[in-house]
């Protein structure tokens, strides 16, 4: 039971300590900082350029599929990469062996299904 509580307080302690170290660092920004403000400072930035047009500007909803499409991807990638870095001993472990890299090329599979179904439907297309 000491032992247990003993992992909380020391949980309490980090909760404690980041928030001091938190605090603190506003408290000397607010008393150090710089607060000198001009127009150039105010002004909208967006990558070095000067802001065009309207914040309020629409955009097409294929900007939006498109933005989807490829986080759905890039993260999907994402559960390639554990799978590649432990490659040689999911294949060598007895009892799993090949089975893992069937279901990576099933995991593959559909993703590329997903790829093709959305490209023939001509989600992807940039009008």
């Amino acid at each position: 039971m000491l032992h247990s509580q003993m992992g909380y307080l020391q949980i309490l302690i980090v909760i404690v300590a980041v928030t001091v170290m938190g605090i603190g660092i506003l408290v000397v920004n607010r008393l150090l900082g710089p607060r000198r403000t001009n127009a150039v400072k105010s002004a909208a930035f967006e990558c070095g350029s000067d802001p065009i047009g309207s914040a309020r500007q629409r955009f097409s909803v294929k900007f939006y599929l498109i933005a989807i499409f490829f986080i759905v991807f890039d993260i999907e990638s994402v559960f390639m990469y554990p799978w590649a870095a432990l490659f040689r001993e999911l294949v060598v472990e007895p009892g799993v062996g090949w089975v893992t890299v069937g279901e990576m090329f099933v995991f593959v599979g559909i993703l590329g299904a997903g790829l093709a179904y959305v490209w023939r439907r001509g989600a992807l297309d940039w009008d």
